[in-house]
């Protein structure tokens, strides 16, 4: 078992003086996963010199966010920078996409599990993102498992071996692999440098970066990634370092590793321009991570008198606030020269039940109708049964054009609608609360058990659901909101129906002590005075 291995060179890092550092991994918890070829000689050295070079900015990125959390906590109203508005006026675009990356009208997207990924990849789909994040529950052997099945895929040697002994391969068109890796507000607990844990984000890219982009690079195709959560533009400005810092060493083309940001935050969402200009040479789209955004308005936004969101599914994309966020983004991008790709429906087909599938694809359509109306390039969807419900949204559009770059919306005076969360004829309900508590335990549940991605309720929810759900339920605990059948919701309340939700889970057959840590989650995240940034932050120390 690999323990202290890996020195570096202090020298690394000009304002990193003092002796080498160890990187160790913690033989204590993975003892049962294998993972030699992963975590080599040759990438224990370069975690380690990631993690001296850029770890402590990653930190300071963090305290940035949080101090910009408090600032708007105490009541300024978030906005464009006025420090910035020389970018935002400049004429300037980014460098072009990528041949494979071109034309990206549907996305599936899926955990780094190797049946999932040999699905997706076949599935027709034009991209495939295969997601470290929200759709992945950390645990270690998911993590290495992920590493060694994305550095198979660029091989082309990925194959699934089902339990009859038949064996599932790439077929000769396959997706393009996009990677998204986990967010700057993560650590990868099993592996530290100098007795701290290593960010995560700096752990995947590494990783994937060693082991993967040179394969990719000798069948055409690149490291290509997905950035989640960022928050501002000096988030975006690390990452192009960090980029730039393994293209170097690793002696990859300069800008070689493209990116797409997912547009998934609030701040984020006012500071598109700035992002894009700070990943210029090397980005090449931006997404509308629907999900998560409404999970980041909740937190920078939902204390102010007025800004009670309704039932989780009433916040659809046709909202006011929603609508000024999809054609912002679309705006800019298209403006800038960047693809602009839509958000994910969660519906999903039942192919035992025919009247839910049917309901799902109607469903699906009309999503990917209203985004390709809006001028989007692509679009995501979550289980391949829908991959040729979008492609016939998007092909009727776009037709033998790769892509809608050439629509360019105006840029609409949208910032003031985009903080103004009020839902018209929003409401409050018991059904609506009953539905959080639920979805929250059982996903949650789930995500212990190591699934991230999780059918409930005939639609595939991953950790934005779980936040989303847990947020709104503080929510209405804090601004004292009454459904409409006149019940107040309160921490009593939320608790009582928390042990009923318990009770019934269990008897429906999930497991007991994972439901029960599930509960207590919930409640440490959903029932105090503050709302805790990230759910998963706490979850991970139960995870192996």
């Amino acid at each position: 078992m690999i323990g202290a291995v890996g020195t570096i060179d202090p020298a690394a890092r000009i304002d990193a003086p003092g002796p080498p550092a160890t990187v160790v991994v913690d033989p204590a918890r993975i003892s049962e996963v294998p993972v030699e070829d992963v975590l080599t000689p040759t990438a224990l050295d370069l975690l380690g010199t990631m993690s001296r070079v850029h770890d402590h900015s990653r930190r300071g990125l963090l305290e940035a966010r949080a101090a910009r959390a408090a600032e708007i906590s105490a009541g300024e109203l978030p906005g464009l920078d006025p420090r910035t508005e020389w970018i935002r006026d400049g004429d300037w675009t980014v460098s072009a996409a990528p041949t494979d990356l071109a034309d990206r009208r549907v996305e599936i997207t899926g955990p780094v599990d190797r049946k999932m990924m040999v699905s997706a990849l076949n599935s027709g789909a034009k991209v495939f993102m295969a997601d470290f994040e929200d759709s992945l529950s950390p645990t270690w052997t998911n993590v290495i498992e992920g590493q060694r099945n994305l550095r198979d895929a660029a091989a082309l040697t990925l194959t699934f071996q089902r339990p009859d002994g038949s064996v599932d391969e790439l077929s000769e068109q396959i997706a393009t692999l996009v990677v998204r890796p986990r967010g700057l507000h993560l650590s990868e607990s099993h592996i530290g440098m100098d007795r701290t844990p290593m960010g995560a984000a700096l752990f995947d890219v590494t990783l994937a970066a060693l082991h993967s982009a040179e394969r990719f690079s000798a069948r055409g195709s690149g490291l290509y990634l997905y950035l989640p959560k960022l928050e501002s533009h000096h988030e975006a400005e690390w990452w192009d370092a960090v980029l730039a810092d393994l293209e170097r060493r690793l002696g990859l083309p300069v800008a070689s590793i493209k990116v797409t940001v997912l547009v998934e935050t609030v701040l984020a969402a006012l500071e598109m321009d700035e992002i894009l200009y700070a990943l210029r040479e090397r980005i090449v789209g931006l997404n509308a991570g629907r999900w998560d955004y409404i999970f980041s308005i909740i937190k920078r936004l939902g204390t102010r008198a007025g800004s009670t969101l309704p039932d989780r599914t009433l916040v659809t994309m046709t909202v006011p606030f929603m609508a000024a966020y999809a054609e912002r983004l679309v705006a800019t991008a298209h403006r800038r020269g960047a693809h602009a790709i839509g958000g994910m429906s969660a519906f999903i087909p039942n192919r035992a039940d025919a009247e839910v599938t049917t309901d799902a694809i109607a469903a699906v359509r009309a999503d990917k109708e209203r985004e390709v109306g809006l001028g989007y390039d692509g679009t995501w969807v979550a289980h391949p049964d829908l991959v040729p419900v979008a492609m016939d949204v998007f092909d009727g559009v776009l037709g033998d054009a790769p892509n809608q770059l050439d629509v360019r919306p105006p840029l609409a005076e949208t910032v003031d609608a985009m903080l103004d969360i009020e839902v018209p004829g929003g409401q409050v309900t018991s059904e609506g609360l009953a539905d959080n508590i639920s979805v929250g335990l059982q996903y949650v549940e789930a995500w212990l058990a190591g699934r991230g991605a999780v059918a409930i309720n005939n639609l595939m929810e991953d950790a934005a659901t779980a936040e989303i759900s847990r947020s709104q339920v503080w929510q209405w605990i804090a601004q004292g909101a009454v459904t409409t059948d006149g019940v107040a919701i309160t921490a009593e309340l939320v608790g009582s129906e928390l042990d009923e939700e318990c009770h019934r889970l269990v008897a429906a057959g999930l497991d007991p002590s994972r439901v029960q840590i599930a509960a207590e989650l919930f409640r440490g995240s959903a029932l105090g005075t503050e709302l805790p940034e990230f759910l998963t932050l706490a979850a991970e120390a139960h995870l192996d």
